[in-house]
């Protein structure tokens, strides 16, 4: 009853913003052309309302940052292209990076963009305790206007994915409060946040790059109930649905999915059980031995999984390196009888005939975390539950908030990681990195041969050079598997039939649901 109340005040919020609405078409107008709009309100996930639009803490790292340019972008096939740059070059000893950049980028305020913004934004960076990661780099200083150049403490060829994630930010207004009203340098400007309601945009008529041809842009703070209800309603011209709804019929909108990058996994800790400096629990009894690892490897369907979690919104995948390097193929999984040879080879029987294998009097038994706000993840820890039982695997799932399941990251928990920077595999399969960053190496994983191969990609100062070590890495280390990887899940929005949402030459991250807007300035109305 709650639910559906905060439903209804939330309706009643969208009609007094005001969106054109999606009223049913009349047979006599249906042949007819859509009339020009000018405003949109869409419900994007919830995560695009945080009002912690500063990059210099981490914005833009795991979802689109429509609010700033950056030096760089990544492009086709995971490779990275210039943004706010025009020309780069690396010094032949990989620790100079310098950029030209364009000299007509203005901020929202109408302010040119200059390097010593660049400057501004990356010593800012480096400066706080931010996600973005950048101990190695030495300094940064502005050449000219419109040229900067990056000193790095030490070879370091995955630096310049740094460029695409950090925005650029104004100097010169620049305040404590920044994150809740940025100065835009990219397509989009806010004009007012009301963070437990709604976000309202504008072009940025600076904007060096395409302009949207719609004046306003709401986004709508709405749960999963309220937003679909608002869809029916014809409140909202596009709208973030759960994969659950993806066969949801509403009339005058239209299904659309778009491919994403984040890539769902289980660590699975390769080390005992014991408690670090904190007092936490690290590493698994059960995941530590191989066997184990390489039975759910090859036993488990990730088709069923996706069926069953996201209801077949998501493609299957064993390897990350399906978006780092390009790899294709069918997953060879769903193995059943080849998973009971692996841990029967390694001593694990069904001694008491209870359906689960065990060794030396102990059960093939752990639990698995999943996100509770995020149910795709618990979902998807649901179904793998379903497939281990039939080679004799019990995973007990365990649903709790991020909070909690981040402090239990070194046992087996369900993460959603986006492998579109190589320095994914320096930060889950490098030894140093165990208990390091935000992540940390989450399964403990140790291997010599990993370790120097991931020390020669990032010495390398060629890319090409740099991506065969990575994948040497990446192969090497999957065959331990200290990660089950299992799918790509897809983002699913209904939309107007007469909004048209372009696709994307990259893929997008799933970003909570919000991802599809990173290119909301080339959205067009009107049917095609």
């Amino acid at each position: 009853m709650k639910k559906k109340l905060v439903a209804a005040l939330l309706l009643g919020t969208i009609a007094i913003t005001g969106c054109g609405g999606n009223k049913p078409a009349d047979k006599k107008a249906e042949n007819k052309p859509a009339a020009a709009k000018e405003e949109l309100v869409i419900s994007a996930g919830n995560y695009i309302m945080s009002g912690k639009y500063d990059p210099t803490l981490g914005w833009g790292m795991w979802g689109p940052d429509i609010f700033h340019c950056k030096l760089l972008k990544i492009g086709t096939g995971n490779k990275l292209v210039n943004d706010l740059a025009v020309k780069g070059e690396v010094s032949p000893d990989g620790l100079k990076y310098t950029y030209e950049i364009r000299k007509d980028a203005k901020f929202a305020d109408g302010k040119p963009l200059t390097a010593k913004d660049v400057v501004f934004t990356f010593e800012k960076t480096k400066s706080r305790a931010s996600a973005m990661d950048l101990t190695v780099l030495d300094s940064v200083k502005a050449l000219d206007d419109y040229k900067v150049e990056f000193v790095l403490k030490k070879p370091w060829s995955s630096f310049p994915y740094k460029l695409a994630c950090v925005g650029i930010i104004p100097q010169h207004a620049y305040t404590d409060t920044y994150g809740e009203k940025p100065i835009a340098s990219g397509p989009w400007k806010v004009l007012e946040l009301q963070k437990s309601q709604q976000l309202i945009l504008a072009p940025n008529e600076h904007y060096y790059g395409k302009k949207s041809g719609f004046k306003k842009v709401t986004i709508m703070k709405l749960d999963e109930d309220a937003a679909l209800a608002a869809a029916k309603s014809g409140k909202l011209d596009a709208v973030y649905v759960n994969a659950d709804d993806a066969a949801t019929k509403v009339n005058g909108m239209k299904v659309q999915t778009f491919d994403a990058l984040d890539l769902f996994l289980i660590n699975l800790p390769t080390v005992k059980e014991s408690k670090d400096a904190k007092g936490q629990t690290v590493g698994n009894n059960i995941t530590s031995d191989p066997a184990i690892r390489k039975a759910l490897n090859v036993g488990i369907s990730r088709k069923t999984i996706i069926d069953k979690a996201i209801n077949g919104m998501g493609k299957p995948t064993a390897s990350a390196g399906d978006i780092l390097h390009g790899k294709t193929g069918a997953v060879a999984d769903g193995k059943v009888e080849e998973a009971k040879k692996i841990l029967a080879d390694a001593g694990w029987k069904d001694s008491n005939g209870d359906g689960v294998v065990d060794k030396n009097g102990v059960n093939a038994e752990f639990t698995v975390t999943g996100r509770s706000n995020d149910l795709a993840r618990y979902n998807t820890v649901v179904a793998l539950a379903e497939e281990a039982k039939k080679f004799g695997i019990k995973i007990v799932t365990k649903s709790a908030p991020w909070a909690e399941a981040r402090k239990a990251l070194h046992t087996p928990t369900c993460w959603a990681f986006v492998p579109d920077d190589p320095i994914f595999i320096y930060d889950n399969f490098h030894s140093s990195q165990i208990g390091k960053n935000v992540i940390g190496n989450p399964a403990s994983y140790s291997n010599k041969a990993v370790d120097e191969l991931i020390d020669k990609a990032l010495a390398a100062t060629d890319q090409t050079e740099a991506a065969k070590f990575w994948m040497q890495a990446e192969d090497t280390a999957e065959k331990d598997v200290p990660y089950l990887m299992i799918s790509y899940p897809q983002i699913v929005y209904l939309v107007n039939e007469n909004l048209n949402i372009p696709g994307y030459d990259k893929l997008i991250q799933r970003g909570q649901g919000m991802s599809p807007i990173e290119n909301m300035n080339e959205w067009t109305w009107g049917k095609k």
